[in-house]
């Protein structure tokens, strides 16, 4: 079966964690991922044969935190020029390439997904730990992993001359809603 991946019914964010001297004063922000495509196949009888792809647009990742429309356009324009380099690496692409199943109950499995991520012109593995379940026309993939940036060569983020800066890690948290395709 072909799903194809709708990205007004889905949530995907991303969460950076603030450190340094003063990081109780600065924020952990959460993007909001607004444009992606994929598809998700998977033969019914065997999901450890499914695949996952996705591609996000990476300047489509928008604040959604509460801050004032100065901080919103300075974080965000941060974000697109000096971190992910939008301009230049304008995609982030994600392709399985082994996914492990286990069933928890008719429809729902529990997913082990190794894959190629492709991020400001570096790819490597990753691994995603997520939940599966099917349906009569669609399926939900919900999970979340961590992602390292020094492995995808980017730039840390600073404020306050060093005192507030992001940590390396960011939180990937994703409801990813399929729609069954006929064929």
């Amino acid at each position: 079966m072909l799903y194809l991946l709708d990205a007004s019914q889905s949530r995907f964010t991303v969460q950076a964690f603030a450190r340094g001297a003063l990081s109780a004063l600065g924020h952990s922000p959460t993007f909001a991922v607004r444009a992606f495509t994929g598809e998700f196949r998977c033969p019914p009888e065997a999901i450890a044969e499914a695949a996952l792809h996705l591609t996000v647009l990476a300047d489509s990742l928008a604040l959604v935190d509460s801050v004032s429309a100065k901080d919103r356009d300075d974080i965000e324009s941060r974000m697109r020029q000096e971190v992910l380099e939008t301009a230049t690496y304008p995609e982030i692409v994600f392709q399985s390439t082994e996914i492990k199943a286990s069933k928890i109950a008719e429809g729902w499995y529990r997913l082990g997904i190794v894959g190629k991520l492709s991020l400001h012109g570096v790819t490597n593995l990753h691994q995603i730990d997520a939940q599966l379940r099917t349906m009569e026309d669609e399926m939900r993939l919900s999970g979340d992993c961590i992602l390292l940036q020094p492995r995808y060569r980017i730039k840390r983020v600073s404020a306050l001359g060093g005192m507030i800066t992001l940590k390396d890690e960011l939180k990937c948290v994703f409801d990813l809603v399929g729609r069954k395709q006929d064929g």
